[in-house]
Parts: structure tokens; C-alpha cells; sequence
């Protein structure tokens, strides 16, 4: 319970235990959502995500306390709270971190990811902010390794917080394998029940709602990302849940003004870490392809390019723009081969797909946006269906071609985006991927 809040229905004990260790003092008590009135109108507070949007709290008759309660629509999905819920925090420290912890990641760091690492501790030494700009396939997560390592043996609590939970779940047993005498908890919708005092924590921005002054060190990775790029109340969920004098480290491909603007400290690298440039998408037409698909009819392009794929036994993501376009494409694809899934946000089996993936047990993936982060699969190819839509913003392209060429051993690999009608937010991906690549050969 050390550094969260959490509703007292939540806690995994007895009512008698927690009025019992209430009245020792070890669980201090807060109303879950604060009133405050003013001379014109009531304004409401959610106690728990800080949300102050007054349209997100609904007043209902509630049958608990038989009587009119106001709960928050801003952070429901973590398990309602109203007017009339407890919520609890840890009342004492009584818990000392460890300062021994092992290291056992034996690969080498090349110089430009060196000099970041360096540059990324001294600022969480010196409590400074700190942005770690890195293209894709850069090796960013080595490059947290050492700087999270000294953390430790200070005895600090780490937090790696990131608004996606295909991150988490690439990132967990990467940093589980590197530091593996330290608890580490992996946090996310669905995520099983874990125990212990972790010092090491790897959450979605939405499970930081459940902590308040926890953390010594916060970093933000994917920090552009949908939904915390466009949430005030998740990047107030960062601040709460750090302590008062914790750094904040932002880790990004694809900066935007603000994070640039807003940090104090910056590490920039251009190439990746094996030294190839990054992946040159390519534009190739496909034309009526909504038409076809809703004919129950794979566009011959797009047919194609898959049919390479499988013959060359590599495997490929496909993104589509919606997941009504990719559950109809899906059975098309079946037809092709039944090796070939699909997957999006509200998949309860996406994490299962992604790794048979990784494992090779089938071709590959048709899917919306979530997988255009945090996710490596070597030699991986990818196509991106109706990459003029909205939903494909130049930074959500550069994301994805990035998902190409990552590995040493398949350092290159194959980018097309099928476009009806190219956008500027296409040239913006291409001609910025260029800019990094002349940048990288300076």
C-alpha cells in the first residue's frame, strides 16, 4: 500500500482489519471526491485522477448511502468512487528499499547512447527534467539502464510510465531479465494481482491514478502518445504520483513543441543502434480499397504484397485505419491463410497474438493504431491500409515505419504505405525520415 490510493472496497483485507489498523494509524482515510462552494456555483474534485472537469462528475440517487451522490466519469474504469467512498493511503513508512540490486545486462551501449545515458543520470541525480529524444529502433530502453540502475542503489522507487499497454508488456521482461533480483511490478488493465514492495514499477499513465507521492524518479515513455498527449488529467496523474521533488523524464521518437519546451535537460540521438538508416517508406496506390473491402474483395496491391510476405516466410503487420475496415479485411485475409490474426484495443486476447507473433507460430498481424508503438518483432515488414486517413498523423507513420529494421540481424526491411490520395501528413513521415537519416550520416 506504500505510495497508493485505493478505495477500501479494493483492499484485499477484512473490514474489521482495516477499522482496526484506521484507528492505529497505519491507513489515513480521504474523501473521494471534495466539494468546494463559492459565492456563484459548487465545484467538484476528484480525489483520486485530480480531474476538475465539472461535466465528468454525474449526480445520482445512490442506494449505498440512500441519497444524492456525485461520482467521476473522468476515471470509472478503474472502479466507480462517489461521494460516499473511502479512500485509503498508508499511514506509516515502515518499509526500507533495498540498495543491492544485480545487474546482469551484458551488451555494450554505442557512443551516442552512452553520452544520453550519462546525460539522462546526471539529470535525475540533480533532479532536473529531462527529455530523451531517440529514434526508433535507437535502443532507448539500454539506454534506461543505467540511470535506473543507480537509482536503485540509492534506494529510490522507479517509476516507467507510458499511456500504452503493448509497452508494458514489451518492457517488463526486458527489465525483469536486466535487473533480476528486483521486485517489479508490471501494472495495466487485466494485469493479475502482484505482491510485494516493488521498486522498480511499469504502468499505463491511467493505472497512476491508483498512487500518490510514491515514486523518486518518474519516466514517461512514448510521452506523445494517444491518450496522454491530449489528457490533462493523466499528465496530472504523473505529477501526483511522484513525489514533490522527483525528476520527471520524458522518452520519445516523435517530440512535440511542448515536451521540448517544457524540459530542462535533452538528449538527442539520430541513428539507430546498429548503424543502418531508418526504413524509407514508400507510397503505392489502392485505390477504392473501402469499396472492395466492403465487396468482400482484397484489392490485388494489397493481395500481392501479402503473398510476398508469406512466401518469404516474413512476418508483417497490417494497420488499418478502423476496426470495422479490419474486421472486414480479416476474413479475406483467412482466405489467404489462416495464420493470419487480428487484433485491437478491446482484444482480451491481444497480448496472447502479439507474442504467437514474436514466437512465429503464425504469419501475421492485421491491426488498428495500438500497435504502432512498443512493439519488436524481428524482420518484420508492414503495410499501412488507407494511410491518408486522419487516425495516421505524421508522428503515428513515423511510429510505425519504425517498427521495421529494428533488429541487428534484419536491420532492413519493407515500408509501403496504400493510399488513396496521398496526404501531407504522409510527405510530413517521409520527408521527416529523411531529415533523420541525412542528420544520422553528419
Amino acid at each position: 500500500m506504500e505510495g497508493r490510493i485505493m478505495r477500501r472496497e479494493d483492499l484485499p483485507f477484512g473490514q474489521e482489519v482495516i477499522e482496526l489498523y484506521i484507528k492505529r494509524g497505519f491507513f489515513k482515510t480521504h474523501e473521494a471526491i471534495s466539494v468546494t462552494n463559492s459565492f456563484w456555483r459548487r465545484r467538484y474534485r476528484c480525489e483520486r485522477c485530480f480531474n476538475e472537469e465539472q461535466r465528468k462528475f454525474i449526480h445520482f440517487y445512490c442506494a449505498k448511502c440512500e441519497q444524492t451522490c456525485t461520482y467521476c466519469r473522468h476515471c470509472i474504469v478503474m472502479g466507480r468512487i462517489s461521494s460516499c467512498t473511502q479512500l485509503l493511503t498508508w499511514g506509516r513508512s515502515i518499509f526500507r528499499a533495498l540498495k543491492k540490486h544485480q545487474f546482469n545486462w551484458a551488451g555494450t551501449l554505442t557512443k551516442l547512447q552512452q553520452q544520453a545515458s550519462l546525460e539522462l543520470a546526471s539529470s535525475i541525480m540533480n533532479k532536473r527534467s529531462h527529455l530523451l529524444h531517440a529514434v526508433c529502433g535507437a535502443g532507448k530502453s539500454e539506454i534506461l539502464f543505467q540511470p535506473i540502475y543507480r537509482a536503485l542503489q540509492k534506494g529510490q522507487r522507479i517509476c516507467i510510465a507510458t499511456p500504452r499497454t503493448d509497452v508494458v508488456l514489451e518492457l517488463a521482461p526486458r527489465l525483469q531479465q536486466a535487473f533480476p533480483t528486483t521486485v517489479i511490478h508490471a501494472l495495466y488493465g487485466g494485469a493479475q494481482n502482484q505482491h510485494g514492495y516493488a521498486q522498480l514499477v511499469i504502468a499505463t499513465t491511467h493505472q497512476l491514478y491508483r498512487f500518490v507521492d510514491a515514486f523518486d524518479v518518474m519516466i514517461v515513455d512514448e510521452a506523445d502518445a494517444f491518450p496522454y498527449r491530449f489528457d490533462e488529467v493523466l499528465q496530472k496523474a504523473v505529477y501526483k504520483a511522484k513525489k514533490k521533488d522527483a525528476p520527471v523524464a520524458f522518452v520519445t521518437a516523435t517530440p512535440d513543441a511542448k515536451l521540448l519546451q517544457i524540459c530542462e535537460g535533452y538528449s538527442f540521438i539520430s541513428k539507430r543502434y546498429h548503424d543502418y538508416p531508418l526504413p524509407i517508406p514508400r507510397f503505392q496506390p489502392l485505390w477504392g480499397y473501402k469499396q472492395h473491402l466492403k465487396k468482400g474483395k482484397l484489392p490485388k496491391p494489397l493481395q500481392h504484397w501479402t503473398e510476398q510476405q508469406i512466401i518469404a516466410k516474413k512476418p508483417f503487420l497490417i494497420f488499418f485505419p478502423t476496426i470495422e475496415m479490419l474486421e472486414q479485411a480479416h476474413s479475406l485475409f483467412q482466405q489467404l491463410d489462416t495464420n493470419i490474426l487480428a487484433v485491437h484495443a478491446e482484444d482480451p486476447t491481444r497480448k496472447e497474438k502479439v507474442q504467437q507473433l514474436r514466437n512465429e507460430e503464425i504469419l501475421g498481424l492485421l491491426t488498428t493504431t495500438i500497435l504502432e508503438r512498443g512493439i519488436t518483432i524481428a524482420n518484420v515488414q508492414v503495410a499501412v491500409v488507407g494511410a491518408e486517413s486522419p487516425i495516421f498523423t505524421a508522428d503515428a507513420l513515423i511510429q510505425i515505419a519504425g517498427r521495421v529494421g529494428r533488429s541487428e540481424l534484419y536491420p532492413t526491411g519493407d515500408v509501403v504505405f496504400f493510399y488513396h490520395g496521398i496526404s501531407l501528413e504522409m510527405d510530413l513521415a517521409k520527408r521527416e525520415i529523411l531529415r533523420l537519416n541525412e542528420v544520422s550520416n553528419e
